[in-house]
């Protein structure tokens, strides 16, 4: 019987989880055993997958579980050098040349497990099956905005954290936006066209703020992009690659702009790809804002489980997402599991 263990997250500011108790009956059903992880920190209690009938583990016991069971979690695991023995799904980020992939590599290879990388399970077209790129832009909008907000009090932004639903965000923006001047708040977001663009600009669109929306046509000419300076936030939602244009150079700092805070959404500022020149780390819930010039303010912000910041929404629309793969998973030696093995075996 295929089992699978959904262990509880450890990383810090982490309490999303990729099924539902609604998409474990649904596994138990299909024959599929499902033992679930105790977690303090997890937005879904636990109440309802022992209704549904799943086996309860202690918290991070994991590594004991049995041989063969498929440990499913999201976020990287501890780096505590141990082999990895069992099969994992999460997100490895290990296959682009990451130093700490190539240390998780060598993990798996040491203890012989396999890494089914959520990242690559990708359909016939190479669209993901599952992402959370949607609340992904969602919550990045409102950390920039947020940025905004603390400019207009000549401050920078603080500490961000878990809001338990997007009314909830939504309500805490408006409060905070009523106080000040919106006149010349505006916004361009670039990758407009794709699950995270989209999640950005229908944040920005419910506060009623003006968005140009930019996707391949309109960056097809390579730049450079003055336009981006004519904006006060801009949110870059595509993911750095060879051939990916800059929209942000390093003399942005100094130039005549508009533009005050910089979303990276994709948030990979060590890719010698990045389109964003202007900055070289991400930031952190509790320092969500980088200021890389004063007079004028530029903040950039790029934090890389902005997810976290809506855990019950993201996780339940993701796990949705997911479910119909997961339903496949006892039949490993095909579709997007033999594809994601693949890809594992190509990068050990």
């Amino acid at each position: 019987m295929t089992h699978l263990w959904v262990r509880a997250e450890q990383r810090k500011n982490e309490k999303r989880v990729g099924v539902t108790p609604a998409g474990a009956a649904e596994l138990l059903k299909a024959g599929v055993q499902v033992t679930i992880e105790q977690s303090t920190v997890r937005a879904i209690g636990i109440e309802g997958y022992q209704a549904a009938g799943c086996i309860i583990a202690p918290e991070n016991s994991w590594p004991s579980a049995p041989s063969d069971a498929i440990i499913f979690g999201l976020k990287e695991l501890p780096e505590d050098g141990t082999p990895l023995t069992h099969c994992h799904i999460m997100f490895g980020h290990a296959y682009k040349g990451q130093p700490s992939g190539r240390v998780l590599l060598d993990r798996f290879k040491a203890g012989g497990g396999t890494l089914y990388d959520l990242e690559y399970l990708v359909d016939q077209a190479g669209r993901r099956v599952a992402a959370f790129g949607y609340w992904a832009g969602y919550a990045g909008a409102a950390v920039a905005l947020r940025c905004w907000i603390a400019q207009q009090r000549a401050e920078i932004a603080g500490p961000v954290g878990v809001f338990k639903s997007s009314d909830a965000l939504l309500e805490n923006l408006q409060e905070h936006m009523a106080q000040h001047n919106k006149t010349k708040l505006n916004a361009l977001i670039i990758g407009a066209l794709g699950r995270v663009g989209t999640g950005a600009a229908d944040l920005l669109s419910t506060l009623d703020i003006p968005v140009t929306k930019w996707d391949m046509a309109e960056t097809a000419s390579g730049g450079p992009f003055p336009q981006v300076f004519e904006h006060a936030i801009f949110l870059n939602c595509i993911l750095a690659r060879p051939g990916t244009p800059v929209f942000v150079s390093e003399s942005a700092k100094t130039d005549a702009r508009q533009l005050t805070v910089i979303g990276d959404i994709a948030c990979d500022p060590d890719s010698d790809f990045s389109p964003i020149k202007v900055y070289d780390r991400t930031t952190t819930w509790a320092e969500p804002a980088l200021r890389v010039h004063d007079a004028p303010p530029l903040d950039v912000t790029a934090i890389d489980n902005l997810p976290s910041m809506l855990p019950v929404e993201s996780s339940e629309d993701y796990a949705m997402q997911l479910l119909p793969s997961l339903l496949m998973l006892t039949d490993l030696d095909t579709g997007v599991w033999a594809q994601a093995e693949a890809t594992f075996h190509k990068h050990l």
